[in-house]
């Protein structure tokens, strides 16, 4: 990172990937373009899950290269009279791996239930769509969180 002041602590990182409602995925598209995506996801403190349709352009760029970067915007408030954006982010570098083991698809899939719909059993609908949806685990290699520069003086 090259403005290393206002790099978040690891573990304030984090909380923003645990506490996050969305992510924006990039991968490797055709044609050399990149491909970014937004997507519900869950962190569990290990591992990053996503769901998905079985097929389509996310599904055939991982296929061909499991290396991604995930974003995550937990602050982005405008200031209009200072010129700038006081802003908290994370970002991550990744690997993919699609899930093909039934019990850890269900496993997976409970914890993006529990993040998005806590207290609502989703037996039912896992067993409606285990079949069809792709569930991807994204392993962490480096991540990092930042801030605006105007947050970082307030510490």
């Amino acid at each position: 990172m090259r403005r290393q002041r206002q790099q978040l602590p690891d573990d304030e990182s984090r909380q923003i990937l645990a506490n996050g409602k969305e992510c924006v995925i990039a991968v490797d598209g055709d044609d050399g373009y990149p491909y970014a995506v937004p997507l519900n996801y869950v962190y569990d403190g290990e591992y990053i899950y996503l769901h998905s349709a079985s097929q389509g352009h996310k599904i055939d760029a991982l296929k061909r290269n499991s290396k991604l970067s995930l974003c995550v915007i937990d602050k982005a408030d405008i200031v209009p009279e200072e010129f700038t954006t006081y802003f908290k982010s994370v970002i991550v570098f990744g690997k993919a791996r699609f899930i093909e083991d039934e019990d850890e698809k269900i496993e997976a899939l409970r914890k993006l239930s529990e993040k998005y719909s806590k207290g609502i059993d989703p037996s039912d609908e896992i067993k409606r769509f285990l079949k069809v949806v792709t569930i991807i685990e994204i392993s962490i290699d480096n991540m990092t969180g930042k801030e605006a520069i105007e947050l970082t003086r307030q510490r």
